[in-house]
């Protein structure tokens, strides 16, 4: 076996794991666990200096007392593992967890490893990286959506003589006191992000469309039928959208505080952007300082271009039991990807993919055999 630590690598190996989230290290786990050996027969490449997926970037002041929910990888307790502080970072507790679940398991990480194609080299495929290249016969796609922050095109936007950011410049609420912030999104993030920056300076909210917040408990069966609309748009084809976009946003102790401080009173989108600020269609303007995009993230594929995965809608359509699966190349699974999003369904899809592909390969290896 090529030594991993070293500069660059050529291997050829079964599987690759591209990405080592959650999602990326779920399927791992479950290659392992079917016997698969690290570093011999599959490998994880992750683009990341340091072990934590996108957990490692995130902003300072979500703690684990703020955050969603951080879900246990397979094998592994996230909670006896992370302490009982709820006020440690979720930048430092997450990454020291993925960190010690890594090395509990063996898990072979090579990192930090920029992929930048994958083409298709007939019986197999060729993974190129800025580490060296890797030839295999399966792909377990798990890069997630931070390099992709996604801030739609309005006209204007380069006339602001303010400061425009993404959720994922975002640090603390303090950079922007005595400026006047208008946060754009409906989400879970930005609504989060509204709270705190409200909470020292002026700001503004704009939707594109009105926020539906969820009273009440949201139980399995709610779970499964949200999960359950994303899935249907991948196994068609069409773009994916996120599971909080048909769950709505819980209703907790801040957001009734933010109620009561008048911080939700949301206005629909702009039409456009001008030198000051921003301009609805009726002609009324608003004047801010800074325009916060919390507009969220596209699935970081480009990589995969090559494949020819996408259809004419600009989606890929999905198939097998968790919808992990590329009708158009059964070889690769997408992990993260759609209804995988989430982190309980990173869990679940990194075992269906890990699954699902070794019976693909071992189909195609018996077929190979008793042609020959």
């Amino acid at each position: 076996m090529a030594d991993i630590g070293k500069a660059r690598v050529a291997l050829k190996l079964d599987i690759a794991v591209i990405g080592a989230g959650q999602a990326g290290l779920s399927a791992a786990y479950h290659l392992k666990r079917a016997g698969l050996e690290p570093g011999e027969d599959f490998l994880v490449l992750d683009g990341a200096p340091k072990p934590g997926g996108a957990w490692q970037y995130r902003w300072p002041s979500l703690t684990l007392s703020t955050v969603n929910r951080v879900h246990d990888l397979p094998g592994m307790s996230f909670a006896e593992n992370a302490g009982g502080d709820a006020s440690v970072r979720a930048s430092v507790a997450v990454p020291h967890y993925f960190e010690a679940y890594e090395q509990h398991f063996g898990l072979k990480v090579l990192r930090p490893a920029n992929v930048r194609l994958v083409s298709d080299r007939g019986e197999r495929l060729r993974v190129e990286s800025d580490r060296g290249l890797f030839s295999v016969r399966g792909l377990i796609n798990a890069t997630g959506t931070w390099e992709r922050p996604y801030i739609p095109d309005y006209p204007g936007a380069a006339s602001f003589l303010g400061q425009q950011l993404h959720t994922r410049d975002y640090q603390t609420a303090d950079q922007f006191r005595g400026r006047h912030v208008l946060v754009v999104g409906g989400g879970i993030s930005a609504v989060q992000l509204l709270d705190e920056i409200s909470q020292v300076t002026r700001t503004s909210w704009v939707t594109r469309t009105p926020p539906r917040f969820r009273e009440g408990p949201f139980d399995e069966e709610a779970g499964r039928a949200a999960v359950a609309m994303v899935e249907e748009r991948v196994r068609a084809g069409l773009p994916p959208r996120s599971v909080v976009s048909v769950t709505g946003l819980p209703v907790t102790p801040a957001i009734e505080a933010m109620r009561e401080r008048g911080v939700l009173e949301r206005q629909p989108m702009f039409e456009s952007i001008a030198a000051e600020g921003v301009r609805w269609s009726d002609g009324r303007a608003l004047e801010v300082d800074v325009i916060l995009w919390c507009t969220g993230f596209r699935s970081a594929l480009d990589h995969l271009a090559p494949l020819g995965l996408r259809q004419p809608s600009g989606g890929i359509t999905m198939t097998g039991r968790l919808a992990t699966q590329v009708a158009r190349d059964p070889r690769i699974h997408l992990v993260g990807y759609g209804p995988s999003a989430s982190t309980i369904g990173a869990n679940r899809a990194g075992s269906a993919a890990a699954r699902e592909l070794l019976g693909f390969l071992a189909s195609k290896e018996a077929l190979k055999e008793a042609e020959g």
